[in-house]
Formats: structure tokens, sequence, C-alpha cells
């Protein structure tokens, strides 16, 4: 049985599922899909044209699709969506942001951790079983791949990609994207450390897999040749190892730009 406290205002238009829980003071705006199972506790803030999963949890003053911040954005500006997947928790003072493209859409998967005083901004995404520590700040256009875990007060730029399984200490500025499996830290510019080992033990990789990253670290990261020239060598090789596949392309593709932020790439000329 839903359980919506008396004091929470509910947009008409908002659809609900099963099981519910909407605490006091909470606000749902209008067009609004809110999954079977979902709490909102004290205080959250639900933006419109939101559509969350199943068995989330809204810590208290959690503001979730309210327009981004940009100038010259009035209560009126037309945005895009946000969709949020299932089983994620959401701490306190979280601020997520949608689109800033009347068809666009900021999206979150499943199973991540958000934790307080995290911004995610507009046009982001954020795949699964994610860690993002307190006060981590991310801009918009950026995309954290699956199992990446960022601690406490991360601050990254706009279209930085974070490679899957990654950790980038407490602190880090990501000016440039990371590649999958490593650890990085420092800012401005960050420096690649070592292999993420505990992250390949989250993602379930055998002993083989994990041996095979760890010898392509050695080989892109420990040579005194350049990086993107090491990249190349391994991709040229025959029966590449599918994650040190994605390591290589993750490192060419941000070669690319001049920043090394490949989604740059990708940005919409009609904003």
């Amino acid at each position: 049985m839903d359980k919506i406290h008396p004091t929470a205002v509910i947009d008409s238009s908002a659809r609900l599922g099963k099981d519910v829980v909407v605490g006091p003071n909470c606000f749902i705006d209008a067009d609004v899909e809110i999954g079977a199972g979902c709490i909102l506790d004290v205080n959250v803030v639900i933006g419109k044209n939101v559509k969350i999963g199943r068995n989330n949890i809204f810590y208290p003053g959690a503001v979730i699709g309210r327009n981004p911040q940009m100038l010259g954005v009035r209560p009126d500006s037309r945005f895009g969506s946000l969709e949020i997947g299932n089983d994620n928790l959401i701490r306190e003072f979280v601020t997520i942001h949608p689109s800033i493209y009347p068809d666009g859409t900021t999206k979150i998967g499943d199973n991540n951790m958000i934790m307080i005083g995290v911004h995610v901004g507009h046009d982001c995404t954020i795949e699964d079983k994610t860690v993002i520590s307190n006060n981590t700040q991310i801009s918009g256009h950026c995309k954290i791949e699956t199992g990446a875990w960022l601690s406490g007060v991360v601050l990254m730029h706009q279209f930085v990609t974070v490679g899957k399984w990654s950790y980038a200490a407490g602190f880090a500025g990501l000016n440039h994207d990371v590649p999958p499996f490593v650890i990085v830290s420092g800012h401005y510019p960050p420096q690649v450390r070592a292999v993420n080992k505990r992250g390949l033990v989250r993602a379930g990789f055998s002993d083989q897999q994990q041996q095979a990253v760890i010898e392509a670290f050695k080989s892109l990261f420990r040579k005194k040749t350049p990086l993107l020239e090491n990249a190349k060598a391994l991709a040229a090789q025959d029966g590449l190892d599918e994650n040190v596949k994605a390591m290589v392309d993750s490192i060419i593709n941000s070669s690319k730009h001049r920043f090394g932020r490949y989604l740059e790439l990708l940005r919409r000329k009609d904003h």
C-alpha cells in the first residue's frame, strides 16, 4: 500500500507505482513517473519530466530534475528529461539536472550509490554500480561508466568520461578522460597511478582477465615511449583481450580531442 504523508504535494499528472512512500514536505511535479517500492524521505523534490524506476531511495533534501544551472534560465524555460533506473541510493542534498535540450535526457542507471552533496549536471550519463562520494561535483555532458568509484570532493570538467571500474582519489580534478581500470589522483592534470585491483575484483574478473589488464597497464603507462604510441601498438595486436581493448580505445579516442575529452567531439551545435 502506498504511504503518502499528508504534507506532501503531488501533481495530479504524476504516476506512482505500488508501495511508493512519500514522506513529509515532499514535492512531486508534473509528468513524473515513480516505480514500485521507491522511498522519498523528508523534503525531497522531484521536478518535471522525471522517470524513476523501482526500489530507489531518496534521502532528505535531494532535489531531482529541477532546471539546469545556466544563465538566463527562467522558471518557465523548457528543458529535456531525466531518467533514473532501479535500486539506486541517492543521499542527502544530491542535485541531478535534466538535459538542456528539449529532446535530450540525463540518464542514471542501476545500483548506484550517490552520496551526500553530490551534483550531477545536465546531459550526464551515469551507468551502473558506481559509487560517487560526498560533495563530488560532476559538470554537464559527463559520462561515468559502470563500476567507477569517485572518492570525496572529486571535480569533473564538462565532457569528461571516467572509464569503467576505475577509481579517482579524493580531491582529484578531472579535466580529461580517465581510462578504464586505473587509479587517478591529483588535478590539472590528474595522473594515472596504478591499476585499480580492487575494481577488478568488484567487477568479478577472473585471474586471467586481471593479469591481462595488469600487463596492458605496464605496456601503456610504464614505458618511456608516448602513451598514444603504446596504445596504437597494443591495438595492432591480434586477439586483443576485450578489457585491454577498452583501455586502448579510451586512450585513442581521447587523443582525438586536443584536451583529451572525447565527448567534446560529439558536442551538439544547437545550444
